[in-house]
C-alpha cells in the first residue's frame, strides 16, 4: 500500500529504536492497575528496569495535595513514599540482556484527589535514577526525524536528564465520555476547502499550497445538509489565526483566523448547528504553536523572558524543541506551571465563551499522558457534557496509557485495517475479522471511545487508494457504521471527493485536501448510500454493545 499511516513506525529500523528506548533505564510509562483509578481503589504502579540499570530498590514518591513530590533514596523530603518490589526477571533479545518488573501499591483516595509521582531506583553505593529515562518519545521522534531527511545512520539517542526523571500524574475521579458522543456521527472539515458562502466563489482550486476561500460562514450555510445527512457533531480543522492553510501553527488563541470568518461567523456555526441539535468541536494544538507566535518570539529574543521556561531551548542546531524538526512550530514545555495554566485556560474560554462542545486534540502523545489528565479535568470541569478525543498515532500498549485522561481516540490501528483490506486488498475478510476480534478484545472493559474513520487530512483519501473504486468504499463505509465507536466522515468522502495526486508526490500533505463538491459534482448515488447507512445506524445503535463492556462505578452523561 502506497500510503502509510504509522510514520514514527515506518520501518523495522524505527521500531527497533522504539523498542531499545522503552526497555531501557528505569521505565513506568503510565503503567498504572487500574489504568482509570475510581475512589478509593489501590493502584498499583508497575515500572520496568532495561539491563542497562542495576537496582536493588525501587521507589515511588507521591503527594496528593496537588505539590511535586520530592525525595531521595526512599526518603520523601515532600510527600509519602512507597516500596516497589521486584516481581518478575524477563530475557529481553533486542536489548539482549534481562529486564526485571517491579510494582507497588499505592492508597486508594477520595474524589477529586490528584496524585502526583516520582520514580527512583538505585543499587547500593550507586547514585538514584529516576523514570522515564530515556525520554521513549523524544528519542523516537528524533529517529523518525532523521528517516524522513533520509539520514541512513538512525540510532537511539537518550534525552532528558536521569536524575531528574519525570512527574507523573493520574486524576481520581468519575469522569467519562458523554453519551451524546457514544452516538455521535462526527463530520470532519477542513473549513478553507469545504464552502465560501456568503454568495462568493471560490478564490481558487487549484494549488492546494494556497486559500481556496473556504470560510465559517460557508460552514453555518450548510448546517440543513449535515442535518439532512443525519450528522450531529462538526469537528473543525484548526481556525485559529496561523501563518498556514492548515492552520495547525497557531498565532493566537484568543480569536478566529479572519481569514475564515473571524470570532462571529464561529458564533454563528455554534448557534445554527445547537439549533439543529449538532454539536462542533474545535481542533486544537497544545504541543506546538507557531514561531511566529507573539509568545515565543519575546521567549527567543529575551532570555530572561517570562515565557523563557515555556518552550524548550537547547543545544540543537535550531536552538529549541520542535515538531518533528520543523523550525516553524516550536514545541511548548508543558510541564512548566505557566505554560500548562496558558493551555487550560485557553480551553476553558471556548468551551465557556463560545459554547463549543469539546476538542480534537493534535499530536496528544506529544505532551503525554500527564498533561491530558489537567486538560480532561478542566474541560470537564467547564462543561462535563464536553466531548475530549485525540489523535495519538502510537501502539495500542502506548494508546492504552490515555485511558482514563481523555473521552477517546481516534483510531488508526482499525483505519490501518480496513484501508488494507477494502482499499488496497491487501487482506482478505477473515484476516480484518481476525484482527477485529482481537482490537475489541484488547480494549475491553476500558470507558474509552475509539472514534473510527476511513482517511484523513495527512492520509491519501480512500478512494484514491482503492484506484477510485466506489464499492470498495461502500463497503468499508459499510463495515465503519456497524462499528460501536463513533464514525467519522472525512468532508466529501460521501460524495467522492478523491485526489489526483498521493501524499508521496508533488504535493505532499495536501494531496488529500481538495474543494469540497456541490451540485451536480456530487455523487448522488454515494450520498443516498451515506445516509441509508447513517439512517441503519440509528436504528441498529451498535454503541449499545459497548456499553455492556463499561467498567463496574464509572459513571457517564445521560443526555
Amino acid at each position: 500500500m502506497e500510503s502509510f499511516i504509522f510514520g514514527t513506525f515506518a520501518t523495522d529500523d524505527l521500531k527497533l529504536i522504539y523498542h531499545r528506548a522503552s526497555h531501557s533505564g528505569v521505565q513506568h510509562g503510565y503503567d498504572l492497575d487500574p489504568r482509570d483509578p475510581q475512589p478509593g481503589q489501590l493502584v498499583t504502579v508497575n515500572v520496568l528496569l532495561g539491563p542497562d540499570q542495576p537496582a536493588d530498590h525501587v521507589v515511588c514518591y507521591y503527594t496528593t495535595d496537588g505539590s511535586e513530590p520530592e525525595g531521595s533514596r526512599g526518603q520523601a523530603s515532600r510527600g509519602e513514599t512507597v516500596p516497589l518490589q521486584r516481581i518478575a526477571t524477563e530475557w529481553d533479545t533486542v536489548r539482549w540482556g534481562y529486564v526485571t518488573r517491579w510494582a507497588g501499591v499505592l492508597p486508594g483516595q477520595p474524589e477529586g484527589t490528584t496524585v502526583r509521582y516520582h520514580i527512583g531506583a538505585w543499587r547500593e553505593g550507586g547514585e538514584e535514577v529516576f523514570a522515564d529515562w530515556p525520554a521513549v518519545k523524544a528519542t523516537q521522534e528524533l529517529a523518525a526525524r532523521a528517516f524522513f531527511r533520509g539520514d541512513p545512520t538512525l540510532e537511539m539517542r537518550p534525552m532528558g536528564n536521569p536524575r531528574v526523571g519525570q512527574l507523573f500524574n493520574y486524576h481520581v475521579d468519575r469522569l467519562a465520555p458523554p453519551r451524546w458522543a457514544r452516538e455521535a456521527v462526527i463530520y470532519h472539515i477542513f473549513v478553507d476547502r469545504f464552502f465560501p458562502g456568503e454568495g462568493r466563489d471560490w478564490l481558487q482550486t487549484s494549488d492546494l499550497r494556497a486559500p481556496m476561500g473556504g470560510t465559517l460562514w460557508g460552514v453555518a450555510e450548510k448546517m440543513d445538509y449535515f442535518a439532512e445527512l443525519g450528522v450531529n457533531c462538526l469537528w473543525l480543522s484548526p481556525i485559529f489565526p496561523s501563518p498556514t492553510v492548515h492552520g495547525y501553527d497557531a498565532t493566537d488563541y484568543t480569536r478566529i483566523e479572519p481569514r475564515l470568518g473571524g470570532d462571529e461567523a464561529l458564533r454563528a456555526v455554534v448557534e445554527e448547528a445547537h439549533t439543529r441539535a449538532i454539536r462542533v468541536i474545535l481542533d486544537m494544538t497544545c504541543n506546538h504553536v507557531s514561531n511566529q507566535h507573539p509568545i515565543f518570539k519575546d521567549a527567543l529574543a529575551n532570555p530572561r523572558s517570562p515565557y523563557r521556561s515555556w518552550f524548550h531551548f537547547d543545544d540543537e542546531d535550531i536552538g529549541y524543541r520542535t515538531f518533528f524538526g520543523v523550525p516553524s512550530m516550536p514545541q511548548v514545555n508543558l510541564a512548566d506551571p505557566g505554560a500548562r495554566e496558558w493551555m487550560l485556560d485557553i480551553a476553558r474560554y471556548w468551551l465557556r465563551e463560545f459554547r463549543v462542545d469539546g476538542y480534537r486534540l493534535d499530536h496528544a502523545n506529544g505532551p503525554g499522558p500527564g498533561f491530558w489528565s489537567d486538560f480532561w479535568a478542566a474541560c470537564k470541569a467547564e462543561n462535563p457534557e464536553c466531548f475530549v478525543f485525540a489523535e495519538i498515532v502510537e501502539p495500542p500498549e502506548v494508546l492504552r496509557q490515555y485511558v482514563g485522561r481523555m473521552d477517546g481516540a481516534l483510531d488508526f490501528h482499525l483505519t490501518d485495517a480496513l484501508q488494507r483490506t477494502f482499499a488496497a486488498g491487501e487482506w482478505s475478510r477473515e484476516m480484518f475479522d481476525h484482527f477485529l476480534e482481537r482490537h475489541f478484545d484488547y480494549w475491553r472493559g476500558d470507558d474509552f471511545l475509539l472514534l473510527t474513520f476511513l482517511d484523513n487530512h495527512d492520509m491519501d483519501r480512500f478512494l484514491h487508494i482503492a484506484g477510485n473504486n466506489k464499492e470498495a468504499l461502500k463497503q468499508a463505509a459499510a463495515v465503519q457504521m456497524s462499528l460501536p465507536g463513533p464514525p467519522v466522515i472525512y468532508y466529501g468522502t460521501e460524495v467522492g471527493v478523491t485526489q489526483e495526486h498521493g501524499r508521496g508526490e508533488k504535493v505532499g500533505l495536501e494531496a488529500s485536501r481538495g474543494p469540497m463538491r456541490w451540485g451536480d459534482e456530487r455523487d448522488t448515488d454515494l450520498l443516498y448510500y451515506y445516509w441509508e447507512l447513517i439512517q441503519e445506524r440509528r436504528k441498529v445503535k451498535p454503541w449499545l454493545h459497548a456499553e455492556r463492556a463499561r467498567p463496574s462505578g464509572v459513571t457517564g452523561s445521560q443526555t
